[in-house]
């Protein structure tokens, strides 16, 4: 199994190279900042991507304040820090299949892929046979990004998944597996 982190963004920078469009190349470009932020561990790089007053909204789990932080981007970082950098879940592969922007969001789709490290996931209570392995967590995920008007900056992301993390335990990746993030393409 191996798991490119690059994936996602090459198709949302190739979709932004054919744009003519100045609001929906902005759209794009903010979610494509967005996912290198991320994929580097990144939070402040995140953040400002996003606007002041910003909202997550994971529909899987809408009562999880963990999962879903919202009015400041203290918040945003706090589920950043909990969610992807102490766990070391950042290197993600999202196989994006759709890509719809207008003027006002942007929605990705497609299968993700994300490499949790075993010793976060025997934290997480998940059983797996080796904590310095990694092992992959892999589902359709559905990410709307709303993006406000005021500001032009992204409101946060509304995240619609399936159970990624079921069968996780035997799905284990070594890291040599993982294609690193690689330069920023010229989107033209």
């Amino acid at each position: 199994m191996a798991l490119d982190v690059n994936k996602g963004i090459d198709v949302c920078e190739r979709l932004l190279a054919e744009q003519t469009s100045e609001k929906k190349r902005r759209n794009l470009e903010l979610v494509i900042a967005h996912m290198r932020a991320e994929a580097r561990c990144d939070i402040k790089g995140v953040l400002a991507t996003l606007c002041d007053k910003p909202r997550y909204v994971w529909h899987s789990e809408p009562d999880n304040p963990d999962l879903n932080p919202q009015g400041s981007k203290q918040a945003v970082a706090g589920f950043y820090d909990r969610m992807v950098v102490q766990p070391g879940a950042h290197r993600l592969e999202w196989d994006i299949t759709r890509v719809m922007v207008d003027d006002d969001a942007v929605l990705t789709e497609g299968v993700m892929k994300v490499a949790f490290p075993g010793k976060g996931l025997l934290e997480m209570g998940v059983n797996v046979d080796d904590p310095d392995a990694y092992y992959v967590a892999e589902g359709i995920t559905t990410v709307i990004w709303p993006v406000d008007p005021e500001s032009g900056l992204l409101v946060g992301e509304e995240v619609y998944e399936y159970d990624k993390m079921n069968g996780i335990e035997d799905r284990k990746i070594s890291l040599d597996e993982i294609v690193p993030l690689m330069e920023q393409a010229s989107a033209g």
